[in-house]
């Protein structure tokens, strides 16, 4: 393997490949490697596929969709037997990472939501771009999606996700409301190109000739002919997005202000409709965790089921009523013992406080044995002067103080830095309190500064839900949690 896509480095820029990096092929059996000249001038992704077929149809849409404009890797070189190529390098940019704080913390920044502003409008071009003048006979397994296709990844999600589950269910019954489902999203209007498989991980983050980050479409060698609907329910309903259902509407809207640019969009057909196809994407979802997962034993896929359970969770409080026996099962399934706390997070809380240490060092309510405890007693007290007695680290006097002499702000940004990677991690594992603590001599300047400005400092990065506490002055506060 590594030997063909080295010759092919070779034949197609003149230099060996010295530095050889294995990427990351999720879910994919293809794989992936950068290939880095010896001189360390030219660097190439070099692809090494199972199928000729796939292989070819990837070649066959970048070549094409290049021709149009639009945004995806160049191939740079083939092989004979099409079994492996090279194509532009890209970076190390994923969308998924690009928003990763967002999709940890639920709040996505001004610069994550532009991106997902381009992202979905990208979409919409690229949906009605990419199939002018296109010869669907060129995809692969399916040219188009019709009903062979739906009635293979319903059965994916019965097979290798629900019988696993050992649930018991009328298999009649549930193949009668199969058969309405693909009824249904068969009639759906606005065919395109589907992408199929549009999620933040198949979208990177490219800086373009004009300095600009622009979003570059990877990994669409599953396209074919199909509605515009899956596409936008395969994104936004991706299971570790952690889109809130604002952000949703808000990216739905965007995806149709764009998309009606290239042709007429009746707005209630298109919300009608697209709730079916992100039932049936959620299932298909299901279907290929259980199987990546529960079958092929990767453990990424076994990490996203309770994010793709919560999901469907949510959609169930909604669902059509076009399919009572498929609603009834779906919700007996997430309701079963081996799903009935998953993807059940509690949002992080963080409880701040300001203490006086003679006072001793609060107790934690939570249980959990305390958090961060700062002593501020090493910074030059403004209680030692008599004008400043009266005040608090919340009034002005006190808080000039403190800042002009400047001591306390290099010692709360080294709080910062410790507390942001606790908060970074209990997020991450499900955690639900942490408390951190600042004391000084009387609990009345130091540290009331102190827990003041952190408090701020973790509710506006972080959005999580913040109980300031000033025990020595009887004051508590809630700074609310950020949807």
């Amino acid at each position: 393997m590594a030997q063909s896509l080295s010759q092919l480095f070779y034949e197609t820029t003149g230099k060996k490949s010295g530095e050889q990096t294995a990427l990351t092929a999720s879910g994919s059996n293809r794989r992936y490697y950068r290939l880095v000249s010896e001189d360390g001038g030219t660097s190439l992704i070099g692809v090494q596929g199972t199928s000729r077929d796939e292989n070819h149809a990837f070649i066959y849409m970048a070549a094409h969709f290049l021709d149009q404009g639009l945004n995806v890797p160049r191939v740079v070189a083939v092989s004979d037997d099409e079994m492996c190529y090279l194509q532009e390098d890209l970076g190390n940019t994923l969308l998924f990472d690009y928003i990763a704080e967002g999709r940890k913390t639920g709040v996505f920044s001004a610069s994550e939501k532009d991106m997902l502003r381009k992202t979905v409008r990208g979409l919409a071009q690229f949906q009605v771009v990419a199939a002018k003048g296109f010869d669907f006979k060129q995809c692969y397994p399916q040219p188009e999606f019709n009903l062979r296709s739906i009635q293979w990844d319903l059965n994916y999600f019965k097979y290798c996700f629900l019988k696993a589950t050992g649930l018991d269910f009328q298999e009649d019954r549930l193949e009668n409301e199969f058969e309405r489902l693909a009824y249904i999203l068969l009639r759906s209007e606005y065919s395109a190109f589907m992408y199929r498989d549009f999620q933040s991980r198949n979208v990177m983050i490219v800086k373009n000739s004009e300095g600009e980050l622009v979003p570059y479409f990877i990994d669409f060698q599953g396209g074919r002919k199909g509605p515009v609907y899956y596409d936008v329910a395969s994104f936004l309903w991706q299971a570790k997005a952690n889109f809130h259902p604002d952000l949703r509407e808000e990216l739905v809207a965007e995806y149709i202000d764009e998309l009606q640019k290239y042709m007429p969009v009746d707005l209630v057909t298109f919300y009608d409709t697209l709730k079916h196809f992100v039932l049936f994407r959620t299932m298909q979802v299901l279907g290929a965790y259980g199987f990546r997962g529960y079958f092929e034993k990767k453990p990424h896929f076994l990490q996203s089921i309770p994010f793709a359970i919560d999901n469907l969770r949510h959609l169930l409080k909604h669902a059509s009523e076009d399919y009572p026996y498929l609603i009834e099962v779906l919700k007996e399934m997430t309701e079963m013992k081996q799903f009935k706390d998953v993807g059940v997070r509690k949002p992080l809380v963080v409880r701040v406080m300001s203490f006086s240490y003679k006072k001793g060092i609060p107790a934690d309510p939570s249980g959990n044995g305390g958090g961060f405890v700062f002593d501020c007693r090493a910074i030059n007290n403004p209680g030692k002067y008599e004008r400043y007695q009266f005040f608090t680290g919340m009034d002005q006097p006190v808080i000039s103080f403190l800042e002009e002499d400047g001591e306390i702000l290099p010692f709360l940004q080294e709080a910062y830095d410790m507390v942001d990677f606790s908060v970074k991690r209990y997020m991450d594992r499900g955690f639900q309190n942490l408390m951190v603590s600042f004391g000084c001599t009387g609990g009345q300047h130091r540290s009331v500064y102190a827990a003041e400005k952190m408090a701020q400092h973790i509710n506006e990065k972080y959005g999580v839900e913040v109980q300031l506490i000033h025990r020595e002055q009887n004051i508590e506060r809630v700074l609310n949690r950020k949807d």
